[in-house]
């Protein structure tokens, strides 16, 4: 078992506060939006034998567990991460495996290099993700039903959103979502950035349900995916709450600190709230546009004490453990690789005492028991 020494990464997004908070150390000053933990070759996890990466690659079968990686391959599938929203992330969606292995393939052939800022895909893996909030937590997440959102931006008064409005009465719903999407983002810049400014002017003054897209505009002013974002449901999840978000699925982060788990890809596709390219026509090609019901997760208890977020992939499995003074001692012992992550209290992990913030890698089929009083996050695959 290995204690994991992470990075932080310092998006400009990021809280200058909330990773600080948890770990128990003096702000820097700087946003520091996300900590690392996991194998991912952009910041690998450091451990007392190398990178993690390192650790892995020197034997797979013995760190990862022969079923992991007959079925993913010699790599961990999942990354793990500590995110903290200090501002809105840019709106965007993942692709599924099948449009990610043939939007990778196509701009290969293209020759379109790694880092070029028009590149799309990096690689062929899709990227579903979970949100586990640890403090009140505000995303988008999913299309409202158009009549909901033709409401949200006729209620603002605004000349030029009347068009949206319009088709946003008409049928089939999906089609009515498709068109008003597209009309947003290949509108005449000019003429979209005035209309956000005056939308952004009419959300300051209602308030209520407009107040986010006030608050998304103030960090994004004039950018056509402040009303791409009304047409998404607006989510304020509560600490222990989580999102799952599947292939297609439109979403950002708003504000707050959770513990997000995903698979291993670094696959986006931009809407909007981004100076970052944004593929219109890619991005149409892979938008599901399904309004509904944002879906907040909520753990399912077993007897053990595991509290399960329930998600319909195999690359990650994330559970919590809720330690109470005095309770029982658990064994976590799994045949596959699993990341603890303690945030809250103090957890004993085998031979390692865990603070806020603090981690282990444990091999697949190490013999590990936990115990003290605190929160345990479990990130682990299924096989």
């Amino acid at each position: 078992m290995d204690r994991l020494d992470n990075t932080v990464r310092p998006y400009a997004w990021g809280s200058t506060t909330a990773i600080a908070r948890l770990l128990g150390v003096e702000p820097t000053g700087e946003p520091q939006a996300e900590m690392w933990m996991g194998a991912h070759p952009g910041a690998p996890s450091r451990t007392g034998r190398g990178t993690l990466a390192e650790v892995i690659d020197a034997d797979p079968e013995r760190e990862l567990g022969a079923a992991s990686v007959a079925k993913f391959g010699p790599r961990l599938p999942f990354l793990l991460k500590l995110l903290a929203a200090g501002a809105p992330l840019s709106l965007q969606v993942h692709p599924d495996l099948d449009q990610a292995k043939t939007g990778y393939a196509d701009e290969e052939r293209r020759g379109i290099p790694a880092d070029a800022p028009h590149r799309t895909y990096k690689d062929a893996n899709h990227k579903p993700e979970l949100i586990c909030a640890l403090t009140d937590f505000d995303g988008l997440c999913g299309f409202r039903a158009p009549l909901r959102a033709a409401e949200l931006l006729d209620a603002l008064g605004v000349d030029s959103l009347k068009p949206y409005v319009d088709l946003l009465h008409a049928h089939p719903e999906q089609a009515a979502l498709r068109e008003v999407l597209t009309a947003v983002l290949t509108a005449d810049r000019d003429a979209m950035a005035r209309t956000v400014t005056e939308a952004a002017a009419a959300c300051d003054r209602l308030g209520g349900d407009h107040a986010p897209y006030a608050a998304i505009a103030h960090h994004y002013p004039g950018d056509p995916g402040v009303i791409a974002a009304m047409l998404l449901n607006h989510v304020r999840l509560q600490p222990g709450e989580a999102l799952y978000l599947g292939a297609g699925v439109p979403h950002a982060y708003l504000n707050g600190l959770g513990v997000e788990i995903m698979a291993n890809s670094d696959n986006v596709l931009r809407c909007g709230l981004t100076p970052k390219h944004v593929d219109v026509p890619e991005l149409l090609r892979i938008v599901r546009f399904e309004a509904g019901d944002p879906g907040v997760l909520r753990p399912e208890a077993a007897p053990d004490g595991e509290e399960l977020y329930d998600t319909p992939i195999d690359e990650f499995r994330l559970s919590r453990y809720v330690l109470p003074a005095g309770g029982a001692t658990h064994d976590l012992t799994r045949a596959t690789p699993q990341v603890l992550l303690c945030t809250a209290g103090s957890v004993r992990a085998g031979e390692h005492e865990l603070s806020p913030g603090t981690s282990v890698f444990v091999p697949a089929g190490e013999k590990v028991e936990v115990s003290g009083t605190g929160t345990l996050f479990r990130a682990t695959v299924v096989v």
